[in-house]
């Protein structure tokens, strides 16, 4: 499937699956480098990192809520 055809939990699966993926790509070898990058300090495992955090801290859903009372500011609700 293609993106207009996802639904919002669809994208954030494919996204925390793609960064897990990039960051067992890009783990690090005993004397601290990149295998894929060769470099200390990969770039991109940050970014899949900062991927990761991002999108565990976003609640798409909310579960078990409390129905929400309405805006004092809505004249059709106080009439």
């Amino acid at each position: 499937m293609t993106g207009p055809n996802l639904s919002l939990a669809q994208i954030h699966n494919r996204l925390i699956l793609t960064a897990r993926q990039i960051l067992r790509q890009h783990e690090p070898e005993p004397d601290g480098r990149c295998p894929t990058c060769r470099s200390t300090g990969c770039r991109i495992a940050d970014a899949a990192r900062d991927v990761i955090r991002t999108v565990s801290q976003v609640r798409l859903w909310r579960v078990g809520t409390a129905p929400t009372t309405g805006d004092p500011d809505n004249r059709q609700q106080q009439e």
